[in-house]
């Protein structure tokens, strides 16, 4: 596993990145910056990867992972539910591949606001 860090506004979290084609595409591009886009309880942004939706994608996934976007070209960190959650886990519009996991507390990222910068990179 990869680590990486993730920075936005005052939060700073690492994350593991799997071993799966789109996770190490993301990998091969850090660092990237991007501006937060808030839906619910996800930030996702646009990034310079592009990316075929993989076999495993979906749109059901769990507090704290991190996923892919193909739609959007967007990385997105999903800490709650979402406009199309169907209780309190997170829902992501369409199927995302999924990319990894925090490793913190992902609720955290509710201070974050739209239009905040938000900074991946690899950890040191």
């Amino acid at each position: 596993m990869k680590t990486i860090t993730i920075r936005a506004g005052t939060i700073s979290m690492n994350a593991e990145l799997n071993d799966k084609p789109t996770a190490l595409k993301v990998w091969d591009a850090l660092p990237i910056e991007g501006r937060a886009n808030r839906w619910g309880d996800e930030i996702y942004f646009e990034i310079p990867v592009t990316a075929a939706q993989e076999p495993d994608a979906r749109e059901d996934v769990e507090v704290g992972e991190l996923g892919y976007w193909p739609v959007g070209r967007a990385f997105c960190i999903f800490f709650g539910p979402t406009p199309v959650s169907r209780g309190s886990q997170p829902r992501a519009y369409s199927p995302v591949n999924l990319l990894g996991r925090l490793q913190g507390d992902a609720t955290l990222f509710r201070q974050v606001k739209s239009g905040e910068t938000v900074i991946i990179e690899r950890a040191s």
